[in-house]
């Protein structure tokens, strides 16, 4: 197939993950980058530059236009390329007004050209397997999300938190924008796409912070055919990272779809699904007709509410006695738990009490946790926000001590690609599942676009934790391993418990599994890949000793069945339980451990790899003589 010829159009906020996204269609032989349009272009892309879209656009010859402007010019912008003969990939949301929704969709008949809408969680599989999941009808949609924003991000551009803008329509708020996916999930799974499939609409407009729009809002739509969908959301969150849900009603069942993670939990168990890149399918559509997944016509319901948010008075303030004030953003204490219990039971804010309810309502955010003897030990996560160099998985974070102490952390500052306790690889078939930079031989490290990630297929409880599968997928979406994995925790003394932790790796390629180390290809010392854990960096009086050794540098690359690494918080023996494996060890840089599966050569799987490890997590700083104890009375 030849390329076709891509122009980005806003490339120095979210136009920056199309430039990437297209550089990976490039490298698989699908797509083209033929030019930039922006105002302020950043130097060195190597290809024509202009502030005029449709000039761009005919002097490239591109097929495609991609549009990542601020949203007040998406539908100018898309009625331009339009016209100038370029099919165009629109983001979200598609215009801020019914009228000017259907400037574009008439471009769209005037042209024969087709515009997709970059609502990405509509490309995913989960969105039609919603539908059926409770095998009943879906009687009503409740939508939950709850981020934190702080104040810079209301000040990221001159229409942010905005209403209008010098009299134009932008309509950057809380529904409208960073919760535009979880809408449009929510009516997609209705089978709302249309403007008229909206019977009637409450709105109910908050705000905590200073600015013209809504941060923190409900909206009630009924659906011509009878359906409720029930949608609160708010950007004031008291917790860092939450992932919006759906929470699906039948008449006598319910499950809940994570649309950030395309995944469906119902009767105790999640199911991962797979989502096509909207861009890529964009691709296919023009060279081979394949059907669009969101064609701008599926997006007129979202319209409609958008258009209703316009129309309707602006957000009424939150009294300040019910806002905690943050050096870098403000907090509505409990707003996550009344939106868990609005997407519940399909009612508003209001109906809950907001405000006067904050703090007073306990419904808890749906997260995996392992609990030993009853306890909250850690929390199983994956994450919806992350980016592709950082090789996305599920992860262990927080782990906390018995006594409450948290032993993990994700994304420092030193090495933003690590997160908890995870299983991650630096080299599996030259598909990086570290994340972060590539080692080169003899160059060093680079930053490629090679990196994979861990696709869940099941998630289920089993007694004491979870088992789970899993899919390895490299860059270009090809599956080059599945996991079997299983965690489950239990106490095993007054201040510890401990963590069980195996996996088994299969090739899916038909061949070998080839798995490499920085170290394979010259970095000396740097082992890394395996079960990883990081551990806080502030900890302090950091220390890591074997039964034979103590220091870093002793027990760095050493081969022993046990490791501990404490502080004076806090201590982690490591046991090896199936396989033995170098560990490799940082302290002084920063507190990570991990059996490092290949330490210096290449390990080659021609069926499958077994491996497994047992952490306890103890208060305090153990003695060694304790810590050998521990580590021989729980292994296995």
């Amino acid at each position: 197939m030849r390329p076709v010829r891509v122009v980005v159009a806003g490339v120095n906020g979210y136009g920056r993950h199309h430039l990437e996204n297209v550089g990976r269609l490039a490298a698989l032989g699908r797509a083209e980058l033929a030019g930039v349009g922006d105002v302020r272009p950043p130097s060195g892309l190597g290809v024509p530059v202009s502030a005029d879209l449709p000039v761009l656009i005919r002097e490239t010859g591109a097929e495609v236009a991609v549009i990542a402007t601020p949203i007040h010019t998406h539908a100018p912008l898309a009625v331009a390329a339009l016209r100038a003969g370029a099919h165009v990939l629109l983001e979200k949301p598609p215009a801020p007004s019914l009228e000017e929704f259907a400037a574009v969709s008439a471009a769209v008949a005037e042209t024969g050209l087709v515009c997709q809408v970059g609502f990405q969680s509509l490309g995913s599989a989960a969105i039609p397997a919603a539908r059926d999941v409770l095998g009943e009808p879906v009687r009503g949609i409740g939508v939950a999300g709850a981020w934190t924003r702080p104040f810079d991000y209301y000040t990221r551009s001159a229409w942010a938190g905005h209403r209008r803008l010098d009299g134009v329509d932008v309509m950057d708020g809380a529904l409208t924008n960073p919760f535009a996916h979880a809408v449009a999930s929510a009516l997609a799974v209705a089978g709302a796409d249309t403007a008229e499939s909206i019977a009637g609409i409450e709105l109910e407009l908050y705000r905590a912070n200073g600015i013209e729009s809504d941060d923190t809002s409900s909206a009630r739509l009924r659906l011509a055919g009878g359906t409720v969908i029930a949608i609160t959301v708010s950007l004031c969150s008291d917790r860092r990272r939450t992932e919006p849900y759906l929470h699906l009603h039948g008449t006598t069942r319910s499950a809940r779809l994570f649309y950030t993670l395309d995944e469906i939990e119902a009767g105790g168990v999640r199911t991962g699904y797979d989502r096509t890149d909207l861009l890529g399918n964009l691709i296919a559509h023009v060279r081979d007709g394949a059907g669009l997944l969101v064609p701008l016509a599926r997006t007129g319901g979202f319209t409609r509410l958008l258009d209703a948010i316009r129309r309707a008075p602006g957000p009424r303030p939150v009294e300040g006695r019910f806002v905690r004030a943050e050096p870098s953003r403000l907090v509505l204490p409990g707003i996550e738990d009344l939106a868990v219990r609005a997407a519940a039971e399909l009612k508003t804010l209001s109906e809950l009490g907001f405000p006067e309810s904050l703090g007073s309502v306990r419904a808890p955010w749906p997260e995996t946790v392992l609990r030993a003897d009853g306890r909250d030990v850690a929390a199983y996560t994956e994450r919806g926000d992350l980016q592709p160099s950082d090789a996305p998985r599920p992860h262990l974070h927080p782990v906390r001590t018995l006594g409450g102490t948290v032993v993990t952390e994700v994304q420092p500052d030193d090495h933003v690609h690590h997160f908890g306790a995870s299983v991650a690889i630096s080299d599996v078939d030259g598909a990086n599942f570290w994340g972060g930079s590539t080692y080169v031989r003899d160059e060093g490290p680079r930053m490629l676009a090679d990196h994979g990630r861990q696709r869940r297929r099941t998630l289920r409880p089993v007694d004491g934790g979870y088992a789970e599968s899993l899919d390895w997928v490299g860059p270009d979406g090809t599956v080059v391993a599945a996991e079997e994995r299983t965690l489950t925790a239990r106490t095993v003394a007054e201040d510890a418990w401990a963590l069980d932790f195996a996996f088994t790796f299969t090739g899916r390629t038909g061949r070998p599994l080839v798995l490499q180390s920085s170290a394979c290809k010259g970095r000396v010392g740097a082992g890394y890949g395996g079960f990883f854990w990081r551990a806080p960096k502030d900890s302090s009086g950091l220390a890591v000793f074997t039964g034979e050794a103590s220091g870093e540098e002793a027990v760095h690359g050493s081969v022993t069945p046990w490791l501990a690494l404490a502080s004076d918080d806090w201590t982690l023996v490591f046991v090896q339980t199936a396989g033995l494996d170098p560990w490799f060890v940082r302290v002084a840089e920063y507190p990570g451990v991990g059996p490092a599966l290949a330490w210096d050569e290449p390990l080659t799987v021609p069926e499958s790899l077994h491996r497994a490890v047992t952490v306890v997590v103890a208060d305090g700083r153990l003695a060694p003589g304790r810590a050998r104890d521990l580590a021989e009375g729980t292994a296995g």
